[in-house]
């Protein structure tokens, strides 16, 4: 099934565009850039997110997290404090999925319900925790199957907040734009969001991945 057809709703004023000091942070541990961005994610009504190779990090289960946090302070020789980080990315969904009114449209690459992070012991019940978050009010989660025929090039995920402010990860690290490459962003996720199937058809895709772990 194709995309809901109301409009997302955006608030373009409600989120800070400042930029935290993301390497800094990174240089601390995980512990403090996952409280930094538990901050963002507080101060956020509605949230738009493309996630093609990993799993959304609201949606991550406590042992998911806690691996996908061990590479990165593997990679970026970091203090490893992966419990702390993880504890902070579990309760962002905890406090925040669901309440007050936030929305959030996500959008997962096939290639997250793949990806071998942890292996089968973790993957498992993280894919068995997505069937569950399907019914969280507010959160719509849609699946761009792998052969999916996209109308924009693909790129890093990335997150928008409240329309006004983009965060985007990769192993250079964290990245805010809050100028008018925005409004990229907002037409990639537009286009994007074309090629994901939604509802029972995402529920298919993301069944089918556990079945085969």
């Amino acid at each position: 099934m194709s995309a809901p057809g109301n409009p997302d709703p955006v608030d373009t004023h409600a989120v800070p565009v400042s930029a935290p000091d993301w390497p800094g942070l990174l240089r601390q541990g995980t512990g403090p850039i996952q409280a930094e961005f538990s901050r963002l994610v507080e101060q956020t009504s509605h949230y738009h997110g493309f996630s093609p190779d990993l799993v959304w990090g609201n949606l991550q289960t406590r042992v998911y997290a806690r691996e996908v946090l061990r590479l990165v302070a593997d990679l970026h020789d970091i203090p490893r404090d992966i419990d702390a980080g993880a504890a902070e990315r579990v309760a962002r969904a905890q406090y925040y999925l669901g309440q007050g009114g936030r929305t959030y449209h996500v959008l997962l690459g096939e290639q997250a319900l793949l990806t071998g992070i942890g292996g089968p012991a973790v993957m498992r019940p993280q894919l068995a925790h997505l069937l569950e978050a399907m019914d969280l009010p507010g959160l719509t989660l849609g699946v761009i199957p792998a052969r999916a025929r996209l109308l924009v090039y693909p790129g890093d995920g990335f997150g928008i907040f409240d329309g006004a402010r983009v965060e985007v990860e990769g192993y250079r690290g964290g990245e805010t734009i809050t100028d008018d490459r925005v409004q990229i962003f907002r037409r990639a996720f537009d286009r994007l969001k074309q090629s994901a199937v939604y509802f029972d058809d995402a529920r298919a895709i993301i069944s089918t991945a556990l079945q085969n772990t």
